[in-house]
């Protein structure tokens, strides 16, 4: 009796024990993510397995147990970070009139530049021929393509489609990136100067608000 009790009782921990093991490897795999995406904040060099796994605090044979290697980890970082900037912009509603949908569109969009500049770069430098991450950085665009397409519906509906196609496609390229980076490292403007100058050439860009009908 006392056997099946033991028994009993360890078929029922073993599914448990295994639901910690899960837990357990995802945790360490979101701390070799969260890694990588540290030290690139910090230096443009291309992080190492043994740099990753000393910030991570585990070592190199466990970051290469949740990796097959880091072209992998690149793209799990890249993905984990547009589910973060996603839900960042999602969290910032495009409501109000013109002053109101720029100001907040340009303040949202400048956060992300100043918090994803590394990362962007890093995609770009490692591309290469991988259709992974080749596909993330169109992806990106496009993504910032429909949120301008959102937040300035109002003006750009007042646009044939050619010059709506133009006007998306220039205030994209005002909006980039490297942009924000020729001003914020370039010219060493600050956050605030840095908003303003994409404000006013967004407000000059777009053509006049309809009025309420």
């Amino acid at each position: 009796m006392r056997n099946d009790v033991t028994g009993a009782e360890g078929a029922a921990a073993a599914p448990g024990r295994a639901d910690g093991r899960r837990l357990r490897s995802a945790r360490t795999r979101q701390l070799i993510i969260e890694a990588y995406l540290a030290l690139l904040r910090e230096s443009p060099q291309i992080p190492t397995a043994v740099s990753i796994a000393h910030r991570a605090g585990y070592s190199v044979r466990s970051v290469f147990e949740r990796f097959p290697d880091l072209h992998a980890l690149r793209v799990a970082a890249t993905d984990d970070a547009m589910m973060r900037v996603s839900a960042q912009v999602a969290g910032t509603p495009m409501v109000g009139n013109r002053a109101e949908r720029i100001g907040l569109h340009v303040r949202t969009r400048g956060r992300v530049c100043d918090e994803w500049l590394p990362l962007w770069r890093a995609l770009n430098a490692n591309q290469g021929d991988s259709a992974d991450l080749k596909s993330r950085i169109r992806l990106i665009r496009e993504l910032v393509i429909r949120r301008l397409e959102e937040v300035y519906t109002p003006e750009l509906s007042t646009l044939g489609e050619g010059e709506r196609r133009q006007t998306v496609l220039a205030l994209e390229a005002l909006v980039d990136f490297e942009s924000w980076a020729r001003m914020r490292e370039h010219f060493a403007l600050s956050f605030e100067d840095a908003c303003g100058v994409w404000t006013r050439a967004i407000d000059r860009l777009l053509p006049e608000t309809p009025p309420v009908s």
